[in-house]
């Protein structure tokens, strides 16, 4: 099993701890909550589809505590893999045997984002103007950027750059589709293409972290308005 950087050895002498340290016990104890996670004995008793189920259950959990914690943390702060399963409630056994590794979920936090990105660009086309929709594409791409800095910042570089070149291929093409929609009823520029936009929101890579709050969305509404036709 993989070591978390956040697990004390045990001291010389002092006998070694469960597998699993955080994995509750029986979840028939009294007080435990009726939607606590199952020790694994009683995992393994249970039928097949349940099992799928818990599972299913439980890599969401994980994705979504790592998610959320690399958007609220500070600059070079590490991703801890038993605070992410504390947070997402399963011990650390049931993390480890969805991500063996700490880059194996961070590349499931990336691969999920971009995949949520892309598909909000047709959601908002069926739903908002072509201009309207691309404003609020760009809301939620200042929080997947975010996230991606997390990711990005606890990578080795060519872990990253796999990473990137396996995204840059579907936002490209959802960004086209935007544009597409707006030079179709003239609200957006002809004259613009998807690698012209890809290009300019890369600053969003080079802000401080200091600067995010206030700079982000407001570069991206400069970068809207510079789409827009005129009148």
């Amino acid at each position: 099993m993989p070591t978390d950087p956040g697990h004390a050895e045990p001291a010389p002498g002092q006998p070694e701890p469960p597998a699993h340290p955080e994995a509750p016990a029986d979840a028939s104890r009294a007080g435990a909550p009726a939607d606590a996670p199952r020790p694994e004995a009683d995992a393994d008793a249970l039928p097949a589809d349940r099992r799928r189920a818990d599972a299913v259950r439980n890599r969401a959990r994980i994705v979504a505590a790592a998610r959320d914690a690399l958007a609220g943390a500070a600059p070079g702060e590490e991703l801890r893999l038993n605070a992410v399963a504390k947070a997402a409630g399963v011990g650390q056994g049931t993390l480890y045997r969805h991500f063996a590794t700490r880059e194996e979920l961070l590349a499931e936090v990336h691969r999920q984002d971009v995949a949520e990105l892309v598909d909000e660009a047709d959601t908002l086309l069926a739903a908002y103007s072509p201009v309207e929709a691309l404003g609020r594409w760009f809301d939620r791409l200042t929080a997947y950027a975010r996230v991606k800095r997390g990711v990005l910042a606890a990578l080795e570089p060519r872990a990253w750059n796999a990473l990137t070149a396996r995204s840059h291929g579907t936002l490209t093409e959802a960004i086209e589709r935007l544009l597409a929609a707006g030079r179709a009823d003239g609200s957006i520029r002809a004259d613009v293409d998807a690698r012209d936009v890809m290009v300019l929101i890369a600053y969003l890579s080079r802000l401080e972290e200091s600067e995010w709050p206030t700079r982000a969305r407001h570069l991206l509404d400069v970068l809207l308005n510079g789409l827009r036709t005129r009148p």
